[in-house]
């Protein structure tokens, strides 16, 4: 891995552009996503918006399982 690679494995929780960096999204479409109520959930900690690990994990099943069900 370069020094230049981010490497967000052993993070608890994520800012939102590390989120997007990790699920290969661009910050104007999580907050696309979020205004139409498909973000992940956040917290705050003062005025920073985070995303736990564990979050991020229920948001990708959730994603996948829409996807499925579309087919």
């Amino acid at each position: 891995m370069s020094k230049d690679t981010k490497n967000y494995d052993d993070a608890d929780c994520y800012t939102v552009q590390e989120f997007c960096d990790r699920h290969r999204i661009s910050v104007s479409s999580y907050y696309t996503l979020r205004k139409a109520g498909n973000g992940p959930v956040e917290f705050r900690v003062g005025d920073k918006p985070l995303i736990t690990k564990e979050e991020a994990a229920r948001w990708r099943a959730v994603m996948v399982e829409r996807a499925r069900a579309a087919k």
